[in-house]
């Protein structure tokens, strides 16, 4: 493959970073990679020092998006949970398409849903035709929260008081998670592979656990109980009001409202995990409880390879 693959949100964020994870496995391919970053800093620094080229941008300008896109081929399509999604998926699909671009593989979340559980998720589902309408080989990945999410949500509280502050209900609601370790992995493959990938979308399950579930786990995985504790979603919003965005607390607060429902009861009695990160990547996905002891240092514990 002579073209760069364009990887966008290369530089990586405070939590699923697949961007960044992208072009490393790329990079570690001996793939040419055009890392689109929005600030420069030790970030896109590593970056070079990884063999990516990298270009500056932001993808709410259609000029920076235009010449990042000048020869490419394939493209790797994320955006912040923040205010600008469906602008910037317009300006990288009309972009995209004045470049004759073949593949784009677009970071989306779970579709399927009587009615969409949040107004970032409709924005999720609009983005996903207007890359259709493109007609830029797009390639969707339809994700649930990532483990890495619920990480960020519970780590200070269990490393501080060995509890999960939570408005999750009485624990019997199921949520379904996947790793963007194996989300970064399935998009890297579908770049890297020179063939059309045999799928318009992808379901990326790994897991569908209980809020109980996923507590055991977690207490599995540090070795010491940890308890969780159900609170409103007025207290949930109140301690995370100045920590995330409006739009992403907007998004949040909807789907855990979503979770304990009765109509997410429905709606997943047709949906569980999926085969998709084996069939895409060769193997299975990685356990909810191998990233809770992946990552037991963030927790105030000792973590240990898997």
């Amino acid at each position: 493959m002579s073209e760069p693959i364009l990887v966008t949100g290369a530089a990586g964020g405070a939590q699923g970073s697949t961007g960044r994870r992208i072009a490393a496995l790329l990079l570690e391919k001996g793939i040419s990679v055009r890392a689109f970053v929005h600030t420069l800093d030790a970030r896109s620094d590593a970056l070079r020092e990884l063999g990516a080229e990298v270009v500056q941008g932001d993808l709410l300008d259609l000029d920076s998006v235009r010449a990042s896109l000048r020869g490419i081929k394939r493209a790797y399509f994320t955006y912040t949970v923040s205010d600008g999604l469906l602008e910037a998926t317009t300006i990288f699909a009309v972009a995209a398409r004045e470049a004759k671009t073949e593949l784009v593989v677009n970071n989306s979340q779970l579709q399927g849903a009587r009615k969409a559980p949040s107004f970032r998720n409709m924005q999720h589902g609009l983005a996903d035709r207007i890359f259709d309408w493109a007609e830029v080989g797009a390639v969707h990945l339809h994700a649930p929260p990532y483990y890495e999410n619920v990480r960020a949500l519970v780590r200070k509280s269990v490393a501080e008081q060995s509890m999960v502050f939570l408005p999750w209900g009485d624990g019997s609601a199921r949520i379904p998670l996947v790793g963007a370790e194996d989300v970064s992995r399935v998009a890297a493959t579908l770049l890297a592979d020179s063939k059309t990938p045999s799928a318009h979308a992808y379901d990326l399950i790994a897991a569908t656990p209980t809020v109980r579930e996923i507590v055991d786990t977690l207490s599995a995985a540090l070795q010491r109980p940890i308890q969780y504790v159900g609170i409103t979603d007025e207290q949930w919003a109140e301690a995370m009001r100045g920590h995330i965005n409006p739009h992403a607390l907007d998004h949040l607060s909807r789907l855990w409202r979503y979770f304990r429902s009765a109509e997410r009861r429905s709606d997943e009695e047709a949906r569980g995990a999926t085969d998709a990160i084996r069939t895409v990547t060769g193997s299975g996905a990685q356990t909810l409880e191998d990233f809770f002891r992946a990552n037991a240092g963030e927790f105030g514990g000792v973590a240990t390879a898997t």
